[in-house]
């Protein structure tokens, strides 16, 4: 865990108290779960996720060309000049 300060309104600092007594859980682990769902959210697929999803990904698509992995250097700089 890596501690980190925060500053709540007034408001925000209300219901992260009123939280954590009506679950009866910490208060970091309502800001911790409140996290990880807003990083979920916004980052779509968690990089566990990604990390499971990503051998189906392999081979899965084509360039058209007949020798792209010999020549995938000279193929991404004149992409890149583009």
């Amino acid at each position: 865990m890596v501690r980190t300060q925060i500053q709540l309104s007034e408001i925000e600092a209300a219901a992260v108290k009123r939280l954590p007594r009506e679950r009866s859980v910490s208060m970091a682990a309502v800001i911790r779960d409140a996290v990880d769902q807003y990083v979920s959210r916004e980052s779509g697929a968690s990089l566990d996720e990604r990390w499971q999803r990503s051998p189906a990904a392999v081979g899965g698509f084509r360039s058209g060309g007949a020798n792209l992995s010999a020549t995938h250097d000279d193929e991404f700089a004149a992409a890149a000049s583009e």
